[in-house]
């Protein structure tokens, strides 16, 4: 189990002690997660929305990792770190959903003439997050981590499960994928 989903201790197991024993670490309140629902949302929908590139799946990405959370509210809400965990649960939510949505236009392609469904998103930052969507998963996650929340290398090695080199390794290779296919400098994506 790693860190940030290390569950904090129970305070009604916390009986007095030998002084020998004592450790004086306060025990954090769990907080409501109507609370933790209201503080989180927002910033939860704009990540599953840069994974997904839909409003409506990031609505819906976002209402399912709640709904998890809910039900799991008594262990979940007792992660030093359950924001993260929300997040992971979105992160593997969206490549859930991203490999649905391919099988269903395959599917639709053998039914109908392929046509194009979605009007051209003339601004700047479609096409940039359409370009993160493509790169491979772990990089498009660290990505959207790094730069639509402004998640520090530790923070997201947290919410990915993975070590702070593998979150640098993606970030890099990530960004000079994107310098590539945007035509930007290897330096412009800091």
């Amino acid at each position: 189990m790693t860190a940030q989903f290390r569950p904090l201790a129970d305070a009604q197991s916390t009986a007095p002690a030998a002084e020998t024993d004592f450790d004086a670490t306060p025990i954090r309140a769990t907080v409501s997660f109507e609370a933790f629902y209201e503080r989180e949302l927002r910033s939860v929908i704009g990540l599953a929305y840069a994974l997904s590139g839909s409003r409506s799946a990031a609505e819906d990405l976002a209402q399912e990792a709640f709904l998890a959370a809910h039900k799991s509210w008594g262990k979940v809400g007792r992660y030093e770190k359950p924001e993260a965990w929300v997040r992971r649960v979105v992160a593997n939510l969206s490549v859930s959903r991203f490999r649905r949505s391919v099988r269903e236009a395959r599917t639709m392609a053998r039914l109908k003439p392929q046509q194009s469904y979605l009007p051209a998103l003339p601004a700047e930052d479609e096409v940039f997050w359409k370009e993160v969507r493509a790169l491979p998963k772990r990089q498009a996650q660290a990505i959207a981590l790094h730069y639509l929340e402004d998640r520090s290398v530790a923070d997201i090695a947290e919410i990915l499960e993975c070590a702070e080199g593998t979150v640098k390794v993606h970030l890099f290779k990530g960004r000079a994928r994107l310098s590539e296919r945007l035509g930007l400098e290897s330096g412009d994506l800091v």
